[in-house]
């Protein structure tokens, strides 16, 4: 099997191998190769070696895919940052990763030239154009040859934590020792596990400084797909997409489903999707009514995942089996999978605990000894700090992350079952649920709600939602405030920055 980029470009140079929509560029597999090659050389000239880092700061955009496979076939890390980010919070991560070069656009380069301000040394390139304080990357690009380098090696990405419970960390691995045309366990499990082969026609309507939406992705390229790739996410394009494109396979979060689910049933309904054959989806958890009208909707051709940027372990689940076991997200394919106590014990099946994998990939947070360390047991095992429990058969479900835990009047609850079911509430287009502070209580349950129309926000359906808990779930989980914001401070990835809502609530009792 053809394994790379290099490949495909001799054996089919005028194939797609990604086109950005809706702005209509379109770029060979020839072309991806050259340009590739070209920003290989670029950056070894800019004295970038082996285990060196390189940040990108870019909307989803032309230039990304060949930034980045000119990174990985030049032995180096690179780092997508979240366009969402600050001057200083997208600083603190070219920092923190001893990047040497930073990738802005127009869109980010007023960002990108404070973080250079701040950081003696570090190249900015402008991936459009030339501008004061950044140098023109096309045409410094244009000046190489599109032939490889000299010393070709595999690097790899080194991707920041999003940061919804802190500060980002940088997940690091070890440089692989293979040659660039050896398949990755990425690239072999999408082609082994999801199909992808020569051929597909992949849709990615995800951000590229995501993990799975970059990864996954490349790994199209090299098997042999074309990738189409969504500038910016948007409900009813998607839908488009799928029939224009003829897509294939796509992968997908949650809050993907809900968006086109709510489109009006003119919108939703009044198109071809038969070239469909396969959506994954990952990244957050979903709620189990959403998945039953996607199935209802598409068929039974959703699969979905669970694994971390740190890839210490992964879950994997087809539709049929989900029909049998809603709400779990599989049994381990990469790891085995433990359930543990508080004090490090196996817990038997139905009992929640810390979700740990014993024999994945072994990673380290990038200069965080101690976060690296928390993340061990003392027989090697990883946890991402996520809980969760397992069936008799192994089937994994997750309850939510530890951190997120919220203890009022001395109960544990786990706010992402109280977040399902008001979600599915027809005229709720996000949430949040959060603990605030309770002089009675220690924390009181408050919903942050983002109505479908805003103009419906206020006392009327704040009662609503409250009755729709109540006839889901225990009087215990009910919220008994229920607030309402135009937008959630969700990142496209579907990370909610939770730790941004829970900060405004404590700020003004800290004050008080």
């Amino acid at each position: 099997m053809l394994l790379h980029v290099h490949n495909h470009a001799q054996e089919t140079p005028d194939q797609t191998a990604y086109k950005m929509m809706p702005s209509g560029e379109s770029v060979t597999f020839a072309a991806f190769e050259r340009r590739s090659n070209q920003c290989a050389h670029l950056l070894r000239g800019c004295g970038l070696k082996r285990g060196d880092v390189i940040a990108i700061l870019l909307e989803n955009h032309g230039r990304y895919f060949e930034i980045a496979l000119g990174a990985e076939r030049s032995g180096l890390y690179f780092t997508g940052i979240s366009t969402h980010l600050s001057a200083k919070e997208a600083g603190y991560i070219v920092g923190d990763s001893d990047a040497k070069v930073l990738f802005a656009s127009r869109k980010t380069l007023p960002v990108a030239l404070e973080v250079a301000a701040n950081q003696p040394g570090l190249i900015v390139f402008l991936v459009d154009g030339s501008a004061e304080g950044a140098r023109d990357y096309v045409a410094q690009r244009d000046e190489h040859p599109g032939t490889p380098i000299s010393d070709e090696s595999m690097g790899g990405p080194m991707l920041y934590s999003s940061g919804t419970t802190g500060r980002p960390k940088g997940v690091k691995f070890d440089l692989p020792d293979t040659p660039i045309t050896e398949m990755d366990a990425l690239t072999q499990l999408a082609n082994s596990g999801f199909g992808f082969e020569q051929g597909i026609t992949y849709l990615c309507p995800a951000p590229m400084y995501h993990a799975a939406a970059l990864r996954w992705s490349l790994s199209v390229m090299k098997l042999g797909g074309s990738v189409v790739v969504m500038e910016k996410f948007d409900p009813k394009l998607a839908l488009e997409l799928i029939e224009q494109e003829k897509i294939t396979h796509s992968q997908w979060v949650p809050t993907h489903f809900i968006r086109m689910l709510k489109l009006p049933d003119e919108e939703r309904l009044g198109h071809d999707l038969s070239s469909h054959q396969l959506a994954i989806h990952a990244a957050a958890p979903c709620p189990v009514g959403i998945k039953e009208q996607m199935i209802e909707w598409w068929g039974p051709m959703i699969h979905e995942y669970y694994a971390g940027t740190e890839f210490n372990g992964m879950t994997i689940i087809t539709p049929e089996e989900w029909l049998a076991h809603k709400g779990s997200v599989g049994q381990a394919k990469f790891g085995k999978l433990h359930i543990l106590s508080e004090d490090g014990e196996e817990l038997p099946p139905r009992k929640e605990g810390a979700i740990f994998f014993e024999g994945g990939n072994q990673f380290s947070y990038h200069k965080d000894e101690a976060k690296t360390a928390d993340s061990y047991n003392d027989k090697g095992w990883s946890t991402l700090g996520d809980i969760g429990w397992v069936d008799e058969e192994g089937y994994l479900y997750l309850t939510d992350r530890k951190s997120f835990m919220i203890i009022s009047g001395g109960v544990n609850i786990y706010p992402q079952e109280i977040e399902d079911v008001i979600v599915s509430h027809p005229k709720v287009a996000d949430v949040a649920v959060i603990g605030a502070p309770d002089p009675d209580l220690g924390e009181r349950l408050v919903a942050i709600v983002q109505p479908l129309d805003m103009s419906d926000a206020g006392e009327d359906l704040a009662s609503d939602i409250q009755e729709h808990v109540l006839s889901n779930l225990g009087r215990i989980k009910l919220p008994r405030q229920i607030d309402f914001l135009e937008a959630l401070p969700r990142l496209p990835t579907g990370k909610l920055y939770k730790r941004l809502l829970r900060d405004e609530y404590w700020k003004d009792a800290k004050g008080a």
